[in-house]
């Protein structure tokens, strides 16, 4: 139940549900209020069409990214890399005959892989069952980089932190290198490190001009999910505070993560 409530608040909350959920109540009011349905309408389309835009959706990346690139050259004193989940999985990929990681934890599946083959330190991967298979595959297959610890039952950020530390506790492992999207690592790093661990943090997928000139402030569908993805992080920061503060994780997650 807490999944599918979380699921479906963070889903209105962020765009483009949100600025289309504004837009419609704007246009059912237009007839009884028409300043203020119009007012609403054109706000939850204004706002829509900024997040879609390459200029907001980096400048909510800038406030979302805390940490910088990683530099694999230098000394981190970790003993693990942990790389976590994106959300997705593809289990039955026709040109590969198999599973392979979605998009996103491509994107951290390939950057695991290769501080993997920098560092020679061994991998965890942390997911759900569906989502870590992929992981394994794709680490495995495309990148010839083998997991030593798959942790497949978590589903959020706070039990990828806390189901990894239980499962790497007896072998020792206290400092990680934590590879997660630059938006994410933030707050994954605090997760992390609330659950026992020191982290290197590893952000992948930082910011960087991909749109140039007019077409900064065109709309365009990877700007949206960019806008998404950092937005959800500001919001979530604040909400694992919360959470952290009240409790309210340890009283759904105490007989699973103990």
């Amino acid at each position: 139940m807490y999944f599918t409530l979380k699921t479906l608040v963070r889903t209105l909350i962020l765009p483009p549900a949100s600025p289309l959920i504004l837009a419609w109540i704007g246009a059912m009011l237009v007839r009884r209020r028409w300043r203020s349905g119009w007012l609403l309408l054109a706000g939850g389309l204004a706002s829509l069409w900024l997040f879609c835009t390459p200029f907001v959706a980096d400048s909510l990346s800038a406030w979302a990214e805390r940490y910088p690139a990683l530099d694999p050259s230098r000394p981190t004193g970790a003993q693990a890399i942990v790389i976590l989940a994106g959300g997705g999985q593809r289990l039955q990929a026709p040109e590969y005959a198999g599973p392979v990681s979605d998009s996103l934890s491509l994107e951290r599946v390939a950057y695991g892989a290769f501080l993997a083959k920098r560092t020679s330190l061994p991998v965890l991967v942390t997911g759900t069952d569906e989502e870590t298979t992929s992981m394994q595959a794709t680490l495995s297959r495309n990148f010839g980089v083998q997991t030593r610890w798959v942790e497949n039952r978590s589903r959020d950020t706070y039990q990828n932190a806390h189901f990894s530390a239980r499962l790497v506790r007896g072998a020792g492992i206290r400092r990680i290198i934590l590879v997660t999207t630059s938006t994410h690592e933030w707050r994954a790093a605090h997760e992390f490190t609330d659950a026992g661990f020191e982290v290197v943090p590893a952000p992948e997928g930082m910011l960087s001009r991909r749109e140039f000139g007019v077409f900064r402030f065109v709309p365009a569908a990877t700007a949206l999910v960019r806008s998404n993805a950092a937005v959800y992080e500001l919001i979530g920061e604040q909400a694992r505070r919360l959470q952290a503060a009240l409790g309210v994780r340890e009283r759904f997650d105490t007989s699973r993560v103990r």
